[in-house]
């Protein structure tokens, strides 16, 4: 550019070969055009020390090399059309083997450190120059939304590098001339742009490529990189294939899917803020924590964040995600504890998050259910006058812990408090969330079933499909039982028939063993046991497609836990009929599943109770009892049994009912027998007699075909 400006015409003219072949001739409007505010603009006055280096180097400033120049002024300027036009001027095909070339000796000299004799076709800044107008073409083609070509432009630029510099660049390039940082702009920009052409598989292509290839990237450039490829992966809908590391060790660890794939790219970030050479970035943890969540690997997650070093993350935020891990990955007892210690601290003990997760947690528990009603009654204090939404939330964890602590009283009196209480916090909740939470509108449902107001449970039930949308496996069951609880069995079938066409095929296994007791309860008992061999059809078929390794432990321990129930529900059936063969051979087939499960133990009392073995039935009841205590129908079939024997006082069997009752206050069998008990032992009246008659009637007509939760 000094030259231009000088009066030396004649290295203007070794310059630039003709005035018409530059793009003063193509475009001179498009230059004129931009003149009037050139001068608010200040064009980067690395041209003129590039133009500088490369005359003092090589005498001359070739054709590619001008337009390069003249390209990177007009796109500094703005005038990006006019750019792109000077840099298609450019033959790259050309050039490149003597960019490649230029390259390769400049490495080759600086290994010897020594100077060679052979002088190279293109000067270092004048490749750096060339290179840099490519990936501005690349940038310019980006901005006119050609985002195709844009990325094959930017490939031509990698594919350059990589084919002269397999090692990667040499980082004395770093202070000789600005490759590298044009090397670090296209190796994160190709990603992006093949994104932007809606080519998932090129994009997944060229994020493998920044990072397995040796471009001396620093670990900024890296770690956004990482990031960038772990977000594509986890949120992009596509499936790629996994990635061919071929040059790790044996044993190492490859990624089989996109989510393990960004599960490891983003647990290497994490290392990397664990030794501080990067700074934290929340997200990198909040990304994580989806893609483990939704892999099973909760567990994983806690041992990774405990990891980080004790300032990088609040103390409070820690504990809270700690205990949604172990929370979510089934330790309860772990969960609880951190959050009593959290709750505990002075400046923590009102903390709103950890007293609603506290109180959720302990509504599982009923022995721990008070001081889960503890916790909730804080939360709700806090949440006075605040966000509606979060005290709704509230409310909904009160009724949970209700509802689980009404399992643990005594009198009747106070449990019919208790379940009040728990359906006024849940109708709270509704108001509060306006009718538009779903985990809220459920509990609603759950509530009014349970206390038998059928009508506006059925009500709830089509508020929460609607609110999901009518395709919600959980919703379309508790509708289905809901209908069977109010004898509609026909309704009932239509909802889960109409669940069966909306959802996959390995969801229908729960729907059609609800679907078999439909049946049953309508006498179609054929039908049911055809409908109990679709179940075991499609366990086969999902045993034969998976592999079940650790990521998928839980949901090969529902496919046992529904194959066991399937073939005990078969082996009932056979026993009702009185086919003592056939229930035998399904026993049989439990035997290898869970030999040990209180249920198994418990179907196989009734076989020998219905063949008359009563002792034999009792030894099975009583060992069901020890694997579960609170095995309810083994208590009342344990209760049933000993007044047929008639060897034991009325006060024993009169404490196996009452012991059943009061874990399950809906079971009508037990009011049933407790009644007969009276009626016949005189351990009570003929009024408390009739009492329990009565309750056994109220509650089989209206008992669902499988229980409401």
């Amino acid at each position: 550019m000094n030259c231009l400006r000088s009066s030396e015409q004649i290295l203007m003219d070794e310059m630039v070969p003709s005035p018409e072949s530059l793009a003063t001739k193509d475009h001179t409007s498009s230059v004129r055009s931009s003149r009037a505010g050139e001068a608010g603009q200040k064009p980067d006055t690395g041209n003129i020390e590039e133009a500088e280096s490369s005359l003092r180097e090589s005498g001359c400033l070739n054709y590619e090399e001008a337009r390069a120049l003249l390209g990177r002024y007009e796109y500094q300027k703005g005038n990006i059309e006019a750019a792109l036009h000077v840099f298609e001027g450019i033959d790259i095909a050309s050039v490149t083997p003597k960019l490649k070339l230029a390259l390769a000796e400049r490495v080759q000299t600086q290994k010897k450190r020594s100077r060679s004799f052979s002088t190279p076709p293109l000067s270092i800044n004048a490749v750096s120059l060339l290179l840099e107008a490519v990936f501005l073409k690349a940038k310019s083609l980006q901005a006119l939304q050609r985002y195709k070509e844009a990325a094959q432009s930017c490939t031509v630029l990698l594919n350059i590098l990589e084919s002269s510099l397999p090692a990667g660049l040499p980082e004395t390039f770093a202070t000789d001339c600005k490759l590298q940082d044009t090397l670090n702009k296209a190796v994160e920009l190709l990603p992006e742009l093949c994104k932007l052409a809606d080519a998932p598989r090129e994009t997944i292509m060229s994020y493998r490529r920044a990072l397995l290839h040796q471009w001396n990237l620093d670990i900024q450039t890296t770690a956004k990189i990482q990031k960038e490829f772990a977000i594509f992966l986890l949120y992009s809908g596509g499936e790629s294939c996994p990635p061919n590391l071929q040059s790790q060790m044996d044993g190492s660890f490859v990624p089989r899917n996109n989510i393990e794939e960004a599960i490891l790219l983003l647990m290497i970030l994490l290392r990397k803020i664990s030794l501080q050479r990067i700074e934290w970035d929340p997200s990198i943890l909040d990304h994580l924590s989806y893609a483990l969540s939704i892999s099973g690997g909760l567990k994983t997650l806690a041992s990774k964040v405990e990891e980080l070093l004790p300032r990088t993350i609040d103390r409070q935020e820690m504990s809270l995600i700690l205990a949604l891990c172990y929370y979510g990955g089934g330790d309860d007892f772990t969960a609880l504890n951190l959050l009593r210690k959290l709750l505990s601290s002075t400046e923590d003990h009102s903390c709103v998050p950890g007293l609603l997760l506290a109180s959720k947690v302990c509504a599982e528990n009923p022995d721990c259910a008070s001081e889960g009603i503890i916790y909730a009654h804080k939360a709700i204090e806090r949440l006075q006058e605040r966000c509606s939404h979060l005290l709704g939330v509230a409310n909904c964890v009160l009724g949970l812990s209700l509802t689980a602590h009404s399992r643990t009283v005594l009198t009747d009196s106070e449990r019919v408090k208790i379940h009040s209480d728990a359906l006024k916090s849940f109708e709270s909740a509704g108001k509060l969330t306006k009718m538009s939470d779903t985990n809220v509108i459920y509990h609603l449902c759950l509530e009014n079933a349970e206390q038998r107001k059928l009508d506006v449970a059925v009500h709830y039930a089509n508020w929460f499909l609607k609110l999901e949308g009518g395709s919600t496996l959980k919703g379309s069951m508790l509708l289905a039982r809901v209908l069977s609880a109010q004898k509609r069995f026909l309704d009932a079938e239509t909802v889960i028939n109409v669940a069966l066409e909306q959802s996959g095929k390995w969801d229908h296994g729960a729907l059609l063993r609800t679907k078999a007791k439909l049946q049953i309860a309508q006498g179609q008992v054929k039908n049911a046991i055809e409908t109990y061999t679709q179940i075991l059809a499609i366990l086969q078929v999902q045993r034969r497609s998976f592999r079940l390794g650790e990521d998928l432990k839980e949901f090969g321990d529902h496919c046992r836990m529904l194959e066991l129930e399937t073939w005990l529900d078969l082996a009932s059936i056979y026993i009702k009929l009185s086919q003592w063969r056939d229930a035998e051979k399904c026993l049989s087939k439990t035997e290898a599943i869970s030999s040990y499960s209180a249920c198994r133990l418990y179907t196989a009392g009734l076989l020998n109770q219905s063949k008359g073995l009563y002792k034999a039935a009792l030894g099975d009841y009583s060992n069901a009892l020890a694997v579960n205590p609170s095995h309810v129908r083994s208590l009342v079939s344990s209760a049933v049994v000993l007044r047929k024997i008639g060897k034991q006082s009325p006060a024993i069997i009169r404490s196996l009912l009452t012991e059943a009752l009061s874990l399950d206050r809906m079971n009508a069998s037990a009011w049933y027998n407790l009644g007969l008990l009276y009626k016949e032992g005189g351990l009570g009246s003929a009024a408390e007699a009739a009492d329990c008659f009565e309750a056994a009637i109220i509650l089989e007509e209206t008992e669902p075909v499988e229980p409401f939760r």
